[in-house]
């Protein structure tokens, strides 16, 4: 900072030390005799003067050392900035200089923020790359080895293919919206039924193929939510199930409500969850114990589902018993906040 800036940011003080000189010469002015008046000014004035200009030089000597530290380190671009900073003069550097710390805090976490967001995106695409190759692959042997096959049979295999391909292509779909789910959902009140029955009908094929028995109980509620979001939730929990669950098993919806909440369960009679890995089946990725039995878990279902529920106001829990059974339960609270964005 030059002597030129440093005045300049001293203006209002030479102002008031202008206005001070010009009323205390006034008043010796009216108060002393002519013959003495100007004598008595010129000493005041230039004795003040004098004063003014040495607290002036004393200030921007012992202010320069600082403000050219900065200018240094501003030049310089350094990153470890509130380290290498001077120490504050003054409490009013000292509340910059924390401030400037904190917004430097609040920076750095947003980079990395947005780093561990990269970094979250490239395993969920590499991971969705080698899961969607294997549909496709099978469709491939399926029509190397097609001989003896009837047409019905194989389109019926290639269907199944085509169907996970297409529930691959709807994770990486929603997936890549919950960043913007803000622009994309309208809450309105929905009957639950039509939605819980658009996806058993979705996954009818798999139902009768593996002929498992689907129970609705008490399904005839109205619920506020997005009926797009909400039907991909429940095919996730769903598909999960049917998964999950064995031939000749059984899948059932139920409903419950009391004064604070509806809640919707989906219970399974599939080989349910081992304790050690029933508070860790929402995290991205983690398919567990049994998921890593079954080389086609990606980990991504109820990952999604769970963040979309909760996105819109809703809550997912679990309860499950291995070898049992699988409770999947989507709370309803009964709040006139419907959505968090």
């Amino acid at each position: 900072m030059s002597f030129l800036q440093y005045i300049k940011d001293k203006r209002y003080f030479l102002l008031l030390y202008a206005g001070m000189m010009g009323f205390i010469s006034m008043i010796i002015a009216l108060s002393v005799s002519r013959g003495h008046a100007l004598d008595s000014i010129l000493y005041i004035q230039i004795v003040c003067f004098a004063f003014t200009a040495a607290y002036l030089l004393i200030g921007y000597v012992y202010r320069g050392s600082y403000y050219r530290k900065l200018q240094e380190l501003i030049d310089l671009d350094r990153e470890d900035w509130p380290v290498a900073a001077p120490e504050p003069q003054n409490s009013q550097q000292r509340l910059y200089l924390e401030l400037f710390a904190k917004l430097h805090r609040h920076h750095e976490g947003e980079l990395r923020k947005l780093n561990e967001e990269k970094i979250d995106h490239q395993e969920f695409i590499m991971s969705w790359i080698h899961e969607v190759k294997l549909p496709i692959a099978a469709s491939r042997l399926l029509m190397d080895n097609s001989m003896g096959e009837t047409a019905d049979s194989l389109a019926d295999k290639l269907e199944d293919e085509l169907d996970k391909i297409e529930n691959y292509v709807e994770q990486a779909l929603y997936y890549s919206r919950i960043d913007s789910f803000s622009k994309d959902y309208f809450i309105t009140e929905e009957p639950l039924e039509a939605i819980i029955k658009t996806c058993a009908k979705k996954f009818a094929k798999t139902f009768i193929n593996k002929q498992i028995r689907l129970h609705m109980e008490d399904i005839r509620q109205t619920i506020h939510t997005d009926r797009k979001w909400l039907g991909f939730i429940l095919d996730q929990i769903v598909g999960n199930a049917l998964k999950y669950t064995d031939e000749g098993g059984n899948i059932a919806f139920t409903v419950e409500e009391d004064r604070k909440e509806k809640r919707l369960n989906i219970v399974d009679s599939g080989i349910g969850i081992q304790p050690e890995d029933l508070h860790r089946v929402f995290e991205k990725g983690f398919t567990g114990s049994i998921g890593r039995s079954h080389p086609k878990s990606t980990g991504m279902g109820l990952y999604l589902a769970k963040q979309l529920a909760h996105k819109l106001g809703h809550h997912l829990s679990i309860r499950s018993e291995a070898g049992r059974h699988t409770i999947v339960t989507i709370h309803f609270p009964k709040t006139d906040t419907y959505y968090r964005l």
